[in-house]
């Protein structure tokens, strides 16, 4: 998610394509109508023929919005990723409990995101996971520009409270947790979703409770301030 891009490859077709007014609405639909579809199908099985057809539209006239199915997977991708929310949307008594009790409140309610937001969820599974090296330089760009989880904020939070580390570099401490965060809540969401892949011991969600309290000691003992 946060990763570094390389500068020296040339930008491809899709990239900051202009939208003329007129068009937004028509494109808005098409975002829409592929959200679902990629979510369904997954990235390569997905057709842009097939979102067309449902559309009632030309698929030329998809590629003339978004350039390739690429150009389309990226736009479906940072509207996913947009609905999420932010660390600092967290309740006020829990953002007063302080950084890691925020963190603590997203972990517990990662299964929601199955459950509520299945289609953005998934979409974002597949641009982490299920695209090629291109897609996944300009989504990292996309995070690098954009920080739709309000992550550079949210840090600055955990600094102004005193509850993290000084001696580190900012970008370092967004950097680490985004990729920590994203891939934990990506096996817990993986459990959820096929639970057959884990061993299941005692009660799941005590197992669920136990494992976020270890991530948060790891997590608080890699970025923490020091406890006194």
């Amino acid at each position: 998610m946060s990763g570094i891009s390389s500068s020296l490859v040339s930008p491809p077709r899709y990239r900051n394509l202009p939208a003329r007014p007129r068009s937004e609405g028509k494109r808005a639909r098409i975002v829409d109508a592929a959200m679902r579809h990629f979510a369904e199908q997954g990235y390569n099985a997905a057709r842009v023929g097939d979102i067309a057809a449902a559309l009632g539209i030309a698929k030329g006239s998809i590629f003339q919005h978004f350039g390739s199915k690429d150009g389309l997977f990226f736009e479906v991708y940072k509207k996913a990723v947009r609905s999420f929310p932010r660390y600092l949307d967290a309740p006020v008594e829990v953002r007063d409990r302080g950084f890691f009790e925020v963190l603590r409140y997203w972990l517990a309610r990662t299964e929601h995101l199955v459950h509520e937001d299945w289609i953005p969820y998934r979409v974002s599974l597949l641009g982490n996971y299920g695209t090629d090296l291109a897609l996944k330089r300009e989504i990292n760009r996309f995070f690098m520009a954009e920080d739709p989880y309000g992550t550079v904020t949210f840090v600055r939070f955990g600094l102004q409270r005193g509850e993290l580390r000084k001696d580190l570099d900012q970008e370092m401490i967004v950097s680490i947790l985004d990729w920590t965060m994203e891939r934990f809540q990506d096996a817990l969401l993986t459990e959820e979703l096929d639970p057959g892949l884990f061993r299941r011991q005692g009660d799941p969600s005590e197992k669920k409770d136990a494992r976020i309290a270890q991530f948060l000691d790891v997590l608080q003992r890699a970025i923490g301030a020091e406890r006194r």
